[in-house]
């Protein structure tokens, strides 16, 4: 019996002012230099999907001596294009990124 429905990773993140956001986790890479998640934002309402709503996040995953684990930004340029090449490659075939290069 084949029955394989697909079922998202749904992941909510509270950001630092308390609003909570909800993404549905695309992928996750590790390298040498640490672990990282694509994500996409989900609408609040399914009847609300936006433009904007198709933007990949990438972030950075840090854990702490206590053991959560933080969501964050990648500010290192060269850092960020790189991980960022090797999510587009992966996701090439759910996302159109050559509009994104124009």
């Amino acid at each position: 019996m084949n029955n394989e429905e697909y079922t998202p990773d749904i992941v909510s993140i509270i950001d630092e002012d308390g609003k909570e956001h909800i993404f549905e986790e695309l992928d996750r890479i590790e390298t040498d230099t640490g672990r990282y998640v694509a994500l996409l934002p989900l609408p609040e309402k399914p009847d609300e999907i936006t433009e904007d709503d198709n933007e990949l996040i990438i972030l950075r995953v840090e854990e702490e001596e206590n053991g959560e684990t933080y969501l964050c930004p990648i500010e290192d340029d060269d850092e960020f294009n790189e991980i960022g090449a090797a999510f587009e490659e992966r996701l090439a075939e759910l996302f159109d990124f050559e509009d994104e290069a124009e």
